[in-house]
C-alpha cells in the first residue's frame, strides 16, 4: 500500500472536528478504498485549548492557516476557515501555488474567487475540490462535473439553504410570522445569531454562482446573481400560495434565457405537485435538467457536522486516488465569460399582493394600469382582510383590504413599471409583494434549449 495521505486542516469547528472523527472511525475502509491510508496529520484552529471531543495531540498546531499551507510535509490542505477573503484566500493561493491539492467547504470564497482558483490549481497541475462548498452533503459538485457530462444543461435550481428551508416550512404549517419562526430557528441552531447571510439570500446565491459555472461553462461570478431573500413574506402569502396550488420556497435558478443566462435566488411559487415543493424543514435540493437525462433531482442534509464532513472527506479521497479534473469541470482557459442576462427581461408570471385603499375606483385603476402594460390577469381575489387580521376597522373611511393577483405569461419590466404606476396613483398603502412563480413544466427548458 501506498505512503499515507499526509492532511493539513485550518479550521477545527463542527465540521473540522467531525472530518477528524470520521476519518478515524472510517480509517481501514478509507484505506481500501483509496489503496492508501488518509492522516490529518497538522490543523489550524484559534483556541489550542479547547476541548474538541478528539484527540489531536499528534498533529503539529499552526496559528497561522497560510503557515500550515506551506507545510512541505502536507499533500492537501483542508481550508474550513470560511469567508471570501483572507485569511481563506491567502492560504488556499499558498496551498495551490506550492504543489498542494486544496479541499475546501468555502462557497463564499469561490463565489468570489473560483476562476482564478481553478486557474492557479491547474497551472501547478493539482485538484482543487469543493464537493461540500454546495449544498452539504449531497454529491452535487461531482455529479455535475463528472457524472452529466453526456448532457447539455439547460437548467439548474433548487433549494440551497436549509435555514430559509426550515423557516418557510414552519410559517406554512404553524400560520407563524417570519420573526417567530427565526427565533425558533436560532433556538434549534439552525439560524446563527446573525442569520443575514442566510434569509437575506446571499448563501443560496454564492452556491448558485458555483453550480451555474458547472453547469454552463462559465467564469464564477457571484455579483451575477439577483438576489432576494425571505423577509417580506408573510402567513397570508402562503396561505395564497396554499389556495392557487403551489408552495412558497427559496429558490436558486439558473438557465440559458436567449443570448443570456438567468441567476437569481428569490421566494418562488412552485406547484405543490413539483418534487422541489415537498422538500421541507432543514434538507436542500438541487434539480438538474439534462438534454440526454432528463431532470434528476439530488435531495439531502445541506449544513451540519458529519454531512459536510462527509463531502469533505469524498474530496479526499479522490485526492489520495490521484484523481485530478478540472475543478469547474472545462478547463479554466475555456471558461467563458459570464453572460448575465437583464433580470428586467424575464418572463413568467407573478403572484402579486396588495394593500388597496378602500375606495370608489381604486380596483379598476389597478386594472387598468396592468392593462396599460400589456398584463393579463390569471386571478384576482379581494379579500375583507388578510389572514390574521381582525374585522376591526374594516367598513371605517381609508381602511385598505388586501388584493391578491396571479398574472399570466409577462415580463418583469412590465409588472415594475405598472406597480411603479399604481403606487404613483396612490391607491395602495405599502410596498407591493411580489413573487415569481416557476410553473416547471417539462416543455420550458426544452424549448430553451432549442432556442
Amino acid at each position: 500500500m501506498k505512503s499515507s495521505l499526509k492532511v493539513g486542516l485550518a479550521g477545527l469547528g463542527t465540521v473540522g472536528a467531525s472530518v477528524v472523527r470520521l476519518l478515524e472511525r472510517r480509517r481501514d475502509e478509507l484505506a481500501a478504498a483509496c489503496g492508501r491510508p488518509i492522516e490529518v496529520v497538522a490543523v489550524c484552529a484559534r483556541d489550542r485549548n479547547k476541548d474538541r471531543g478528539i484527540d489531536l495531540s499528534t498533529m503539529r498546531w499552526y496559528d497561522d492557516p497560510a503557515e500550515l499551507a506551506r507545510d512541505e510535509e502536507i499533500d492537501v490542505f483542508v481550508e474550513l476557515i470560511g469567508g471570501e477573503d483572507d485569511p481563506a484566500a491567502a492560504s488556499v493561493r499558498a496551498a495551490l501555488s506550492g504543489r498542494r491539492a486544496v479541499v475546501t467547504a468555502n462557497k463564499a470564497l469561490l463565489a468570489k474567487h473560483g476562476t482564478e482558483l481553478a486557474r492557479l490549481a491547474e497551472a501547478n497541475a493539482v485538484s482543487l475540490s469543493f464537493e461540500a462548498a454546495v449544498a452539504g452533503g449531497i454529491p452535487v459538485v461531482k455529479t455535475m462535473r463528472e457524472a452529466l457530462l453526456a448532457n447539455r444543461i439547460g437548467r439548474v435550481y433548487g433549494i440551497l439553504n436549509g435555514t430559509c428551508n426550515y423557516i418557510l416550512t414552519r410559517m406554512e404549517a404553524e400560520g407563524l410570522d417570519f420573526a417567530t419562526c427565526l427565533r425558533e430557528a436560532q433556538r434549534l441552531g439552525y439560524a446563527e445569531a446573525d442569520p443575514t447571510f442566510d434569509i437575506d439570500g446571499f448563501d443560496s446565491a454564492h452556491k448558485l454562482a458555483i453550480l451555474t459555472s458547472l453547469a454552463f461553462g462559465t467564469e464564477v461570478d457571484g455579483e451575477a446573481v439577483y438576489v432576494e431573500g425571505i423577509r417580506s413574506i408573510e402567513p397570508a402569502d402562503l396561505q395564497a400560495a396554499d389556495e392557487l396550488g403551489f408552495r412558497i420556497k427559496l429558490l436558486g435558478v439558473a438557465l440559458q434565457a436567449g443570448d443570456g443566462i438567468e441567476c437569481r435566488v428569490h421566494p418562488t411559487m412552485v406547484p405543490k405537485a413539483s418534487a422541489i415543493a415537498r422538500i421541507d424543514g432543514v434538507l436542500n435540493a438541487v434539480a438538474i435538467d439534462g438534454d440526454a437525462l432528463g431532470e434528476i433531482i439530488l435531495v439531502g442534509p445541506g449544513a451540519g457536522g458529519d454531512a459536510t464532513a462527509s463531502a469533505v472527506i469524498a474530496d479526499l479521497a479522490d485526492v489520495a486516488r490521484g484523481d485530478l479534473v478540472p475543478p469547474m469541470g472545462r478547463a479554466a482557459h475555456r471558461l467563458k465569460p459570464f453572460p448575465r442576462a437583464r433580470m428586467r427581461r424575464h418572463a413568467g408570471s407573478y403572484y402579486i399582493r396588495l394593500s388597496v385603499a378602500d375606495r370608489p375606483g381604486a380596483f379598476a385603476a389597478i386594472a387598468g394600469r396592468m392593462a396599460e402594460k400589456g398584463i393579463s390577469l390569471e386571478s384576482i381575489v379581494q379579500r375583507r382582510r388578510a389572514p390574521g387580521q381582525s374585522d376591526a376597522g374594516d367598513a371605517s373611511e381609508g381602511s385598505v383590504k388586501p388584493v391578491f393577483l396571479v398574472t399570466h405569461d409577462t415580463t418583469e419590466e412590465a409588472v415594475r413599471e405598472a406597480l411603479a404606476a399604481i403606487a404613483a396613483d396612490s391607491v395602495i398603502a405599502s410596498e407591493p409583494q411580489v413573487i415569481r412563480i416557476e410553473r416547471l413544466d417539462d416543455t420550458t427548458p426544452s424549448a430553451r434549449r432549442e432556442n
